[in-house]
């Protein structure tokens, strides 16, 4: 178990460091808004989500793992498969289960009133793939934990998903500029910066598209992948309409976003655009 979270962090920095450096070096976007205020901000949510979980889930998906193989819980244990295959068929379903659980947190409204939290960040750079609101953190957790219980992910296998989990959220919320033709191809297996970025537009068309983090293929299998976006990644807009001024707020009202009451659909937008492009001011995809 040390040495599992020694090679979480070790990987976890490393990646933080080489994208925030990367975005230094070869920007994709101009920032808007002072980076100071909110990475603070942005990893003042990590050390909530980190206190969060040590406080409210007493477990991790690591030590479900071992305690599913000890008792030969789950359907990986029942299964008479090499252990390598158990480790990739692991992976695979587990990545599937976070695009999953992703595009219930866009439809379910009281799932959104926590999602949105990372949403109405208007720039979007690495520590955007940190800024969640702690509800659902402990949400996504338990429902990690129990698809490790029910299918019997082996250690190594949960593991593996976490450290992928996290260095491709950082990487594919980067505001990196990549080659064209290098994005081309990596966007065949892994979600890059740019098919990302999409899905963090205003554009309610935009953000419901592109919800994988770590293997691309779901959302060309279930239909959900947009290539670009309409207005161009330098032109288009970043967040959500009904919080034009949400970089003003601070770390608190972040909090207590999701007990807000909805903010109401502002009417001179009902006749600029498709319904399928309008943004919903109330900040629920439609």
């Amino acid at each position: 178990m040390t040495s599992e979270i020694v090679w979480r962090l070790g990987v976890f920095f490393a990646v933080l460091l080489a994208v925030a450096l990367a975005e230094h070096w070869r920007p994709k976007r101009q920032l808007t808004f002072a980076k100071s205020k909110r990475w603070t901000r942005n990893l003042a949510l990590v050390v909530a989500n980190t206190l969060a979980l040590r406080l409210f889930v007493p477990f991790t998906a690591a030590s479900v793992a071992i305690y599913a193989t000890q008792q030969d819980i789950g359907l990986f244990n029942w299964l008479n498969l090499p252990f390598y295959w158990q480790v990739i068929l692991s992976v695979i379903v587990l990545d599937l289960i976070i695009y999953g659980q992703h595009v219930v947190f866009h439809y379910v409204p009281w799932l959104w009133r926590l999602h949105k939290v990372h949403h109405i960040d208007q720039d979007i750079d690495v520590t955007t793939g940190l800024r969640f609101h702690p509800l659902e953190i402990i949400i996504s957790a338990l429902i990690k934990c129990s698809a490790v219980w029910l299918l019997g992910v082996p250690f190594l296998a949960v593991v593996l998903f976490e450290i992928l989990l996290n260095a491709t959220a950082l990487f594919n919320h980067g505001n990196l500029r990549l080659p064209h033709n290098v994005d081309r191809v990596l966007r065949k297996l892994l979600v890059t910066p740019d098919m990302h970025r999409v899905h963090h537009s205003t554009r309610v068309i935009e953000t419901n598209s592109n919800f994988g983090f770590n293997l691309s293929c779901w959302d060309y299998l279930f239909k959900t992948y947009r290539a670009q976006p309409k207005a161009g990644h330098q032109a288009m807009k970043i967040g959500l309409s009904a919080y034009p001024d949400a970089q003003k707020t601070g770390f608190w009202w972040l909090l207590v976003l999701p007990f807000k009451r909805q903010a109401t659909r502002n009417p001179s937008t009902a006749n600029n655009t498709t319904q399928s492009d309008q943004p919903d001011q109330s900040g629920q995809p439609k």
